[in-house]
């Protein structure tokens, strides 16, 4: 996977992946059912012929399962590469149906972009230990280990799934971050010591198939996010931070998130700070019986900071 990813960075491939809504409306819309370059190849996981590829490269697909036999002759990719600046990050294929997809679209990119934001305000001093707690590809925690990269922070990408460790493994190799670890487990009981730096980007839907990287438990799917709130807190080093973005569900004015997090902040002699990113995210969601309530699905930042 790394060997692909790099060839790309050489073609100078970019592609930003958008929500699987527009992903499919794109593909719906084409007129050509196959694949013409890369970008189609690898971005919007077109089936494409053998023959668009340079026979070395469609011989290392084949062998490392990236690609799969989609009839009439034809291949498609089982994996997709986006990009985030100079960051190329291999995840799940589109669609991502399966209970443990790994996934990149549009919350990546806010999720990256608060990071950015954090560290622009207050940046990462010498020898700092971070942790990027249910790091699917990886994005997170790479996108604040190369915020500046004079300072070469410790980083620990954790994830209960063995699949998206093996993106973010290959992720990390394909940004060339070092003194980089990896740990597979149940959030903080996979991971030792205390971090100056931990984000997390959980599921936050309540997703009726329950698969792993949407589902995030509770009435609305808060519930993984609190957890990781109160879990993270304690494993925070003096002055360190945690940087959360998630969704909240609002029903008439209120905010069922911020009211689950003032909970358990109360009990902190902390700073904290919280912000909506993106009023309205998963309009289609509140089709579901689970929303019935809810006006809108808001995506969000919590910034907790320990004395």
């Amino acid at each position: 996977m790394v060997d692909v990813g790099r060839w790309l960075q050489s073609q100078r491939y970019q592609f930003i992946t958008p929500t699987p809504a527009t992903h499919a409306l794109v593909l719906g819309r084409r007129t050509d059912a196959t694949a013409s370059d890369l970008r189609d190849i690898f971005g919007w996981n077109l089936p494409f012929a053998e023959s668009l590829l340079p026979t070395e490269w469609m011989a290392k697909l084949q062998r490392s399962g990236l690609v799969q036999a989609w009839g009439a002759g034809l291949q498609r990719a089982t994996v997709r590469f986006s990009t985030f600046g100079s960051l190329l990050f291999p995840h799940s294929s589109f669609p991502t149906t399966q209970n443990e997809s790994v996934f990149f679209g549009p919350d990546t990119y806010r999720f990256a972009g608060l990071i950015r934001r954090q560290l622009s305000l207050r940046p990462l001093q010498g020898r700092s230990r971070v942790l990027d707690m249910g790091c699917g590809s990886g994005a997170g925690g790479l996108v604040a280990a190369i915020h500046d990269r004079t300072v070469s922070p410790q980083l620990v990408l954790a994830d209960i799934s063995p699949l998206a460790l093996r993106f973010a493994q290959a992720s990390a190799e394909l940004a060339n971050v070092p003194h980089v670890g990896f740990s597979q487990g149940d959030l903080f009981n996979s991971v030792a010591g205390d971090f100056d730096l931990v984000v997390a980007n959980p599921p936050y839907l309540n997703d009726g198939a329950q698969r792993l990287y949407r589902h995030g438990g509770g009435r609305w799917g808060e519930a993984l996010s609190i957890r990781i709130l109160r879990e993270g807190y304690p494993r925070l080093a003096p002055g360190g931070r945690l940087v959360l973005y998630t969704g909240s569900s609002i029903s008439q004015g209120g905010d069922h998130l911020l009211q689950a997090a003032e909970a358990e902040l109360a009990a902190y002699p902390c700073r904290w700070s919280y912000e909506e990113i993106d009023p309205d995210v998963f309009g289609d969601e509140l089709q579901n019986p689970a929303y019935a309530d809810i006006d809108r699905i808001a995506a969000v930042g919590l910034v907790v900071q320990k004395p």
